[in-house]
């Protein structure tokens, strides 16, 4: 399983930082997505990297420059950092293993999903 922490409330301009932990999985083997679902929309893809190498992929341009998808073998986790957050980042943010590896980004690909983390972005 993938069990997330982080998220919360943070004001516009403001920082947050997401964890996904793998349980089960070790997260180097595989592609690793983050997607976000806002109040009545579908699940989108924000972030990805790449077993292995561990190259970013930023698929919504919107986060270009502020987000950062990261991982760290050791601790078996995938981070993703926020900074300068926007309300229109606001939402359920989920971590999800990609089962074809290749950083796909619609969500049905996906089969393995951590259990949600609320990020909301409001002053």
């Amino acid at each position: 399983q993938l069990v997330q922490s982080g998220g919360g409330l943070v004001q516009p301009g403001g920082s947050l930082r997401l964890s996904c932990v793998g349980s089960g999985y070790t997260l180097v083997n595989y592609a690793i997505s983050w997607f976000r679902q806002a109040p009545g929309k579908e699940r989108e893809a924000v972030s990805c990297i790449t077993p292995g190498d561990g190259s970013p992929k930023y698929p919504d341009p919107s986060v270009s420059g502020r987000f950062t998808i990261s991982r760290d073998n050791a601790k078996n986790t995938v981070y993703l950092q926020m900074n300068d957050l926007r309300p229109e980042d606001t939402g359920v943010y989920y971590c999800a293993i990609d089962p074809t590896r290749m950083c796909i980004s619609y969500a049905l690909g996906y089969d393995h999903w951590g259990q949600g983390t609320q990020v909301t972005v409001s002053s």
